[in-house]
């Protein structure tokens, strides 16, 4: 009995070993498969996490490269080729170079940069030179300076400033005086030309908006705030054709005073106030650094340029619209500077101008003695409508894309189509 007991007591135990050998053999595998399987799904995690800290790192970088680049591209930027200004012979686009910028004492005590830039086009010897502060000066190449005796280079200096003081002065000084000038070395009149030459004078730069411009509105002129709004109205169909470039010149600017009224209308991408007189532009760039209005230009981009308007320093077909405002009167080329005014224009581009007839100007000669009067040396002199017609067809515009009236008693309002 003990012994039967016994043995049925060790066949149970081995028979529920035997049923617990399996299970505990299972179990061990599903704890070897989960074990396997999380440390596979931590390696995932963690090769995720690397790669997502690789991406973030290379994203840093990236930034960083960009970064850098900006700030590189402020300290020394690359060369850029200018979509409207070119050499005024070749009529080449320029590649704009950014050659220096320094910061100084600007308007109200804030800090204004002063940026340097050089221009040249491929192929051209000739160089060019500007600053942010002044304006770019495409009249005039720069001059590689020659070798001279300290002595030689203060005779040549004091002699520039001598005729420099004399050519400023010369268009006020009535002709006998000017003869009489010259004998004692001043030569410098035998250049002048006295309808371009009047206003390089800073004196009459210093008044022309202090009373010089109001004369004009006894000729019929409309004001300068409706001349913006007639030549801003005739322009907008051009501009709605060039969203992309909206680029306007204001030739013959004098100080500004429709550059500036262009430029903050916001209408345009890019305004550019244009003049001969380099006087005229410095007065220019003092009432924009004056005016906060224009320090704040959201759209605008507004530049002034030295040129010649019977050379103008533009490319061909990149010009939206040009504005002459009381100005064809003043310039010495006619046919010149109506042909490259059509040049520039793109097909399509609106010239808007003002200008007086002779009329106006014969009163002036009343006062001034006769026929032989300043006045008739200083200014053109338009007969009839049909005369300034048919110099804006020689141009290059067609007789029916040609618009022109008379504001009684004399002003002469040109509008013109390419």
């Amino acid at each position: 009995m003990t012994k039967r007991w016994i043995f049925s007591v060790l066949f149970l135990t081995a028979t529920c070993c035997d049923a617990f050998v399996a299970p505990v053999s299972c179990l061990h595998s599903t704890l070897l498969q989960n074990t396997v399987s999380e440390e596979i799904d931590i390696t995932s995690v963690a090769l995720s996490s690397v790669a997502s800290s690789s991406e973030q790192l290379s994203e840093v970088e990236l930034e960083r490269a960009r970064q850098k680049k900006i700030i590189l591209g402020i300290l020394n930027p690359e060369p850029t080729r200018d979509p409207v200004l070119a050499d005024p012979i070749t009529k080449e686009p320029l590649v704009v170079n950014t050659k220096s910028g320094t910061y100084f004492g600007g308007d109200n005590g804030r800090l204004a940069r002063r940026t340097k830039y050089e221009m040249k086009s491929v192929g051209s010897n000739e160089r060019y030179e500007g600053t942010s502060q002044t304006y770019y000066n495409l009249l005039e190449p720069v001059k590689d300076s020659e070798t001279t005796s300290d002595s030689s280079s203060r005779e040549a200096l004091t002699a520039a400033a001598r005729d420099g003081i004399a050519r400023n002065l010369m268009p006020l000084i009535p002709s006998p005086l000017r003869s009489a000038m010259a004998t004692i070395g001043l030569n410098v009149g035998e250049d002048l030309v006295p309808m371009r030459d009047l206003f390089t004078s800073p004196a009459v730069s210093y008044a022309y908006e202090r009373g010089w411009r109001d004369q004009f509105r006894t000729a019929g002129f409309p004001g300068e705030d409706e001349e913006a709004r007639m030549a801003m109205e005739y322009f907008s169909p051009a501009m709605a054709r060039s969203m992309d470039t909206r680029a306007l010149v204001d030739m013959s600017c004098a100080t500004g005073l429709f550059t500036r009224r262009f430029a903050k209308s916001e209408k345009y991408k890019r305004v550019l106030g244009c003049d001969y007189s380099a006087s005229m532009l410095e007065e220019a760039r003092r009432r924009i650094q004056a005016d906060s209005a224009l320090s704040n230009l959201k759209e605008t981009q507004l530049d002034l340029v030295r040129l010649d308007v019977g050379q103008i320093p533009m490319q061909s077909n990149s010009v939206d619209a040009l504005h002459a405002g009381a100005a064809m009167h003043c310039w010495p080329d006619l046919p010149g500077a109506a042909s490259e005014i059509h040049r520039v224009l793109k097909p399509g581009g609106r010239y808007f101008a003002t200008t007086f007839l002779s009329s106006w100007f014969r009163g002036l000669q009343a006062t001034e003695g006769g026929a032989n009067g300043p006045s008739k040396k200083a200014f053109q002199y338009f007969e009839s409508v049909d005369q300034l017609r048919n110099l804006m067809e020689m141009g290059g515009f067609s007789h029916d894309k040609i618009n022109i009236e008379i504001l009684q008693p004399a002003c002469v309002v040109i509008r013109c189509e390419k």
